[in-house]
């Protein structure tokens, strides 16, 4: 059997060496970064939303932001199909696609002084391009809502120790607010927000049996309605009070335990126990019914490629960046440091035993079909102190692998059950954040669009407005969360991430042709978003045929087959009116070297 140290030292290498090759080129032959022009951090700076940062701070506030709990769980998911082609997609799939999408669109926001990625297409494509890709980004955050909350519904399901230390998270953070509102330092603040989360976790085996335990042994249903009344609430107060300190407290946590994670597999260095390739390549599988392509590379986003990443590259990075030549850690590299997190995560999934894992993410009946026997899962389950079988999402299954890994160092050996609530708390917290900001944008997203037709809710701060958008978008991702399973609806977030994702290297290929004197270069996008514009439709076409309209399947739902048409309609769309504007700058002469067009060219 493989080692995980083989992938783990591979993987660091080949990544780096790209990073060190292709990546410097990307940035100063293909984009020609140039230090010497002026950043929108420097033109703009206000000393609230354009700040200059030095180049590791921005790294390090970029990769929080994008690093969230996708690329922990999708090479999770994936793992039915084997350890191979999940790693194949990651390193190609990240160094191709997703560190050249992240860079341009940040290049491309920065471009255009900071703006979202919907004004920047609007510029560079026309105003119909625009509206679509707004449109896109609105679809894409409310999908991303229901995909990542069913992550961790099974996690928190009839487990009240788990239930109990993310409940308490609320209360903690909103503490940490008042503290840095009152004080003025969040970093002490952070500290001891710290301590009582922990304090919190292993506070749970001492409520597990109590009155307060009983009623934390929440149903999956209940959870699944919990989760977007809650967000409702959260969007309500103001962002220093639960956004800002929960995803200063997220940030802290996040560091320690991609930490632990390389720590685990470096000094533990635990056997691959899944084959190369399982006999679910073909499709049929009980995590994901789908054939490998083109489900790998749709369960796989974030880690790979993720059009979630433009939120970010075209939102606060980008009027952050000090030089230009940044652009190359910010961009480059941070996505190939989210890649090394998507391979950890696959390595704690596929160091379990095939039939333990299978029994963790598929139902119960289902996995009975498989004719699997369990090897440790009983032995997990008892030390765990938890029923793991059938707690589908990818969230439980990495915590298990995390308790599993941790728990052969003799020291310990009987702290399973810690190690594995304080991941499912982690992966919590990590979502509970994303659905904290999301739910904001999504709301923004549905004031900006119906504003355009009745002007007062343009305004974010008229109370009537903002309250109706809010519970727009906490219902309509909420009936995703509520429509199907993990298989549905996590394809769901997959084609629309992935098809954002085609959008960004669209624009990303439109401002290198328009830009660059060589416009061969323009293939650096173009290459990724020929593969990731077939997949996605494809994945879309195949989910809708056999999923969202076959009655006879467990996704059935005539409102996500509508979504998934809509979307491929706004992509080709949007594809269409690239074609044009492409064929328009190819009929111009190209820009010499050391020309720099002008915005106002465009």
């Amino acid at each position: 059997m493989d080692h995980a140290l083989t992938f783990v030292i591979g993987s660091l290498c080949i990544l780096a060496i790209c990073y060190r090759l292709y990546g410097v080129f990307f940035t100063r032959k293909v984009l020609g970064v140039d230090d010497s022009a002026v950043t929108p951090s420097h033109e703009l700076k206000d000393g609230k939303d354009y700040v200059p940062t030095s180049k590791w701070v921005a790294f390090g506030g970029h990769f929080a932001a994008i690093a969230a709990a996708g690329p922990l769980v999708g090479p999770v998911l994936a793992a039915q199909y084997g350890y191979l082609p999940s790693m194949i997609w990651l390193l190609i799939g990240c160094v191709i696609g997703g560190a050249v999408h992240d860079t341009v669109v940040l290049f491309a926001s920065m471009k255009h002084h900071g703006k979202s990625l919907s004004e920047v297409a609007k510029a560079e494509l026309g105003p119909l391009a625009g509206w679509c890709t707004g449109l896109a980004m609105l679809f894409i955050i409310t999908i991303t809502m229901a995909g990542l909350s069913m992550v961790v519904v099974h996690a928190l399901e009839r487990n009240p120790w788990g239930a109990f230390a993310v409940f308490m998270t609320i209360p903690i953070a909103i503490a940490v607010g008042l503290w840095e509102r009152v004080t003025g330092s969040m970093k002490n603040a952070s500290y001891v927000g710290i301590a009582a989360i922990m304090a919190c976790v292993f506070a749970g085996p001492y409520i597990q049996h109590t009155a307060l335990g009983e009623w934390l042994s929440l149903k999956a249903s209940t959870v699944s309605l919990l989760l977007p009344i809650y967000a409702f609430f959260a969007t309500a107060l103001p962002v220093w009070m639960l956004l800002t300190p929960r995803a200063c407290l997220s940030s802290f946590m996040k560091i320690g335990v991609f930490g632990l994670l390389v720590v685990g597999v470096v000094f533990i260095n635990p056997q691959i126990q899944f084959p190369a390739v399982t006999q679910f390549i073909h499709g049929g599988g009980p995590v994901l019914s789908g054939p490998v392509w083109p489900f790998i590379s749709i369960t796989i986003a974030c880690g790979a490629i993720s059009g979630f990443h433009a939120f970010i590259g075209s939102g606060t990075t980008p009027k952050q960046i000090d030089k230009w030549s940044d652009i190359l850690p910010v961009g480059f590299g941070a996505m190939l440091a989210e890649c090394v997190v998507g391979v950890m995560a696959l390595i704690a999934a596929t160091a379990l035993h095939p039939a333990d894992y299978f029994a963790i993410n598929s139902a119960p009946a289902v996995f009975h079909t498989l004719g699997m026997d369990v090897v440790n899962l009983p032995k997990l389950s008892e030390e765990i102190g938890l029923d793991l079988y059938g707690r589908t999402g990818g969230a439980v299954t990495l915590a298990v692998g995390m308790a599993d890994i941790f728990t052969r160092i003799p020291w310990f050996s009987n702290l399973a059950s810690y190690f594995f609530q304080f991941m499912v708390m982690f992966e919590a917290v990590f979502i509970l954040t994303a659905i904290d900001s999301g739910t904001r944008v999504a709301r923004y997203l549905i004031q900006d669009f119906v504003g355009d037709l009745w002007a007062p809710l343009k305004r974010t701060d008229w109370m009537p407005g903002a309250i109706g958008a809010s519970v727009v978008a906490c219902v309509m991702w909420g009936y995703l969360l509520n429509s199907g399973d993990i298989n549905s609806v996590w394809a769901l977030f997959g084609v629309s991430n992935q098809l954002m994702a085609s959008i960004g290297l669209i624009i990303g290929a439109t401002i290198i042709l328009r830009l660059s004197h060589k416009r061969s270069y323009m293939m650096t996008c173009l290459v990724p978003l020929a593969y990731l514009y077939v997949t996605v439709n494809y994945a879309g076409y195949w989910m809708v045929k056999n999923v969202y309209l076959n009655p006879a399947a467990k996704g059935y739902n005539l409102f996500n087959a509508g979504i998934s048409i809509v979307m491929l309609v706004l992509g080709l769309v949007i594809l269409i009116s690239a074609c044009r504007r492409w064929k328009q700058l190819l009929s111009r002469p190209a820009p010499q070297p050391e020309l720099k067009p002008a915005l106002s060219e465009a």
